[in-house]
């Protein structure tokens, strides 16, 4: 496989949030039939943010932007593009992007959503980093946000001890000087669609009933297989195009859905655990919003430093997933 060329784009700043509310296992048990000891062996997961009955995707994704101007002044100065990744918008014919462009008055930029689950975030940075690097838009706005316990039900022991809220920004631009990702692997199999869903207009699909009422239905087995295979396959080939080794690797940062599944992919890569940078320990799994909040946990307490390799995996319903290797500062 020939080696493919740097894009000359480079992610210029990161912000997160999370809500308030904490929703801790030994809270999960009053409500179904589980415990601290069997989710944590099973998940990693201690404990979720969860959003007010108020607060929506939007809102999460707006904190996130606020949190990256806090950190990163003038951050949106010029910005012609605004990317939302999510599939809990606030509006089913609004997109997300659109509210959070309202927001900070960004009226000369474009906005449109990527619903791609819990790959979003990988989706919507490969989507950047194009045109950032093709000069079509010189500095984009990414979001990826979830209010997942809007769409969980809370009587299923197997999905509703999973799933939290919060959000992730990140301000991509063109740098012909130091190009900084590298190489980028996508795909789909949209056979497993039926493994991962929430209903909507459809009530079925592939001539099959659909359950669930408009709640998350998950087959946590099926997306295991389909994690723990296709992830260490589109990381070799991330590799293979980058001319690069698992060695070079110096932060893994796959979405944060189980972290048996993560142990389960590192193993396969030859990989070790410490190298995996997770969010789902005391934010649940959240979808879109995992990857951007396990990189800024990094990136706060000094983990992540200017000039890693950092190599982001995302995966989720659909079946999507789609693999990035971005080179930091």
């Amino acid at each position: 496989m020939p080696a493919s060329a740097p894009l000359h784009a480079r992610i210029t700043g990161i912000g997160t949030y999370v809500p308030s509310r904490i929703l801790t296992n030994e809270q999960l048990s009053q409500l179904v039939d589980t415990n601290d000891e069997w989710i944590v062996q099973r998940t990693g997961i201690h404990e979720r943010r969860i959003a007010t009955e108020h607060e929506y995707t939007s809102d999460l994704c707006i904190a996130a932007v606020d949190n990256l101007l806090a950190r990163y002044p003038g951050a949106l100065d010029g910005v012609e593009l605004v990317i939302a990744s999510t599939h809990t918008p606030d509006l089913s014919s609004t997109p997300v992007a659109c509210l959070v462009q309202a927001h900070f008055g960004l009226s000369a930029a474009g906005a449109y959503d990527v619903n791609a689950t819990c790959a979003g975030f990988t989706y919507a940075l490969h989507q950047a980093s194009a045109l950032a690097a093709a000069g079509v838009h010189r500095k984009i706005l990414v979001v990826s946000g979830d209010t997942l316990s809007k769409i969980t039900d809370y009587t299923d022991r197997s999905t509703c001890i999973l799933f939290g809220d919060g959000a992730g920004a990140v301000v991509v631009e063109r740098d012909e000087a130091q190009p900084a990702f590298l190489a980028h692997h996508i795909g789909a199999d949209g056979r497993g669609a039926a493994h991962v869903y929430r209903t909507g207009l459809a009530q079925q699909l592939h001539g099959l009933p659909l359950a669930g009422g408009g709640k998350l239905v998950q087959n946590g087995r099926e997306v295991y297989r389909f994690a723990v295979s296709t992830v260490p396959q589109g990381v070799e080939r991330l590799l293979a195009k980058s001319e690069l080794t698992i060695g070079d690797v110096d932060w893994f940062i796959p979405h944060s859905a189980n972290l048996r599944m993560i142990d389960s992919i590192c193993e396969k890569l030859a990989l070790p655990l410490g190298k995996a940078l997770t969010s789902m320990e005391y934010y649940g799994n959240t979808s879109a919003a995992s990857i951007p909040l396990a990189l800024d946990l990094g990136v706060q307490d000094g983990r992540v430093k200017p000039g890693d390799l950092l190599l982001l995996y995302g995966f989720g319903g659909g079946l999507t997933h789609a693999g990035l290797l971005v080179r930091w500062g």
